[in-house]
């Protein structure tokens, strides 16, 4: 008995002097080491401290599409050719009334000149003459210049009549010649308007000194001829647009049947329904702008390959800065865990933004209250002033309340900081008894020796 009671006061002593455990703790009373309790209030003093998180480098925000077409970009045809529903109304897209203007000489135009028949004049413009007897003309060549015998060229192209005769006098008074003519047009070549579609007679209508208006080219064309009025549309293409103009509409105001056209206009008369028929006539009009379609998808195409390339150089500078990272080789920023938490360990503060006390607890799989004690859970924080070497504050959360664990959602984690969990007593306790009961069966198996 005496043997037993003297061992159990050796445990007891041993316990007492800490020989045989010894706990980590935040000692109040240590010099350099201030302890300042962490409520809402304290945490926002606590995220003063200057901190600003790693950013992402810059090639996780870059993206491999952007850029120009370049040179072979260009307008695409419009959509209008495209066959649509059955319309329930078909709208008016009349064009713009136009004022025509003087008309203009143009290659291919023929044209007469006749001169006096009497006297000396007739011997020297015998030429002209026989040209004005024949009712032969002159035609208006390739270089814009009519070919008249003993005058030479006279360039007439883009000129109006009355300036074209100013050219004739100048170039007859410049030959010594009489300066006694007429000039008129007998054939007009260079100004056309083209009408197909559902007419009598598909066909090519002159512009001609006066002005040309709708009603005159379809009547050139032998009239509408389609049975469906309901629907019938005529189409008028112009330097790229494209006017419609319903034919029930046109039936019923004069104003539209007095469209002035244009030289160069495409006239096509159809149903809402015939779209096709009237691509096939538009297609010589649309050639320029399917040429730059296809200058388009070219361009669309290198596009794609410029940005294959770049979305494989993305992929690469990434690939590489990930393979950094896994070899550990670049700078990044930490909170260290330690004490009652369930995995020891270092929390990595993220790229560009900033963790809380509750992300690092609870990322590393936070601590349990069998062993940690919750009244016990302090940020150990050194002090960054050099004048303050060594000195640590130690912010203390007393999550016994477990309300007061939304502090820990407020305090912000800096570089260096120690989270840092006291054990339970009844673990010190338990602890201590583990490393001392060997001894104590030890120690009494030697007394009972």
């Amino acid at each position: 008995m005496i043997k037993t009671l003297a061992a159990g006061i050796l445990t007891v002593a041993l316990v007492g002097c800490g020989v045989v455990y010894k706990s980590p703790s935040v000692p109040r009373d240590a010099d350099g080491v201030r302890v300042l309790p962490l409520t809402a209030e304290s945490a926002l003093i606590a995220n003063r401290a200057p901190y600003t998180p790693r950013a992402v480098p810059a090639v996780f925000g870059l993206t491999a599409g952007g850029g120009n077409l370049g040179a072979g970009g260009g307008a695409v045809p419009p959509a209008s050719l495209s066959r649509p529903v059955r319309p329930g109304q078909l709208s008016l897209i009349a064009p713009p009334q136009v004022s025509r203007g003087p008309y203009e000489i143009g290659v291919g135009d023929v044209l007469l000149l006749a001169t006096r028949q009497t006297g000396s004049t007739v011997e020297e413009l015998s030429g002209l003459l026989a040209a004005s007897n024949r009712r032969q003309g002159y035609t208006v060549q390739d270089d814009g210049a009519i070919a008249i015998p003993d005058i030479g060229r006279v360039d007439v192209a883009g000129l109006t009549l009355s300036a074209a005769e100013d050219a004739l006098f100048q170039a007859l008074v410049a030959n010594n010649i009489d300066p006694t003519f007429s000039l008129e047009v007998a054939e007009f070549n260079s100004k056309r308007v083209s009408v197909g579609g559902a007419v009598a007679q598909p066909t090519v209508v002159p512009v001609t000194l006066t002005e040309l208006t709708l009603d005159e080219a379809l009547a050139g064309a032998g009239g509408i001829a389609t049975g469906n009025l309901d629907f019938a549309l005529v189409r008028i293409y112009r330097d790229g647009q494209l006017y419609q103009i319903p034919v029930a509409d046109y039936l019923q105001r004069p104003a539209l049947q007095k469209t002035t056209l244009l030289a160069g206009d495409s006239v096509f008369v159809g149903d809402e329904f015939d779209l096709d028929q009237a691509q096939a006539y538009f297609a010589e009009q649309i050639q320029l702008a399917n040429f730059r379609a296809g200058q388009r998808n070219q361009a669309l195409n290198e596009l794609q390959a410029q940005i294959g390339i770049r979305r494989g150089n993305l992929e690469e500078a990434r690939g590489n800065f990930r393979d950094r990272i896994a070899l550990d080789a670049v700078d990044r920023d930490y909170v260290y865990l330690t004490g009652e938490v369930n995995n020891p360990s270092r929390f990595l503060l993220p790229f560009g933004r900033q963790a809380t006390l509750a992300d690092a607890l609870y990322d590393n799989g936070g601590f349990t209250t069998q062993t940690a004690n919750p009244g016990q859970i302090y940020v150990l924080r050194a002090a960054s002033d050099p004048a303050d070497l060594g000195a640590v504050t130690a912010w203390h959360l007393d999550a016994r309340n477990a309300a007061n664990l939304t502090v820990a959602t407020r305090m912000q984690m800096r570089p260096g900081d120690v989270v840092f969990l006291a054990e339970q007593p009844i673990t010190r306790w338990n602890r201590a008894i583990s490393q001392l009961l060997p001894q104590v069966i030890a120690v009494g198996n030697a007394v009972n020796d």
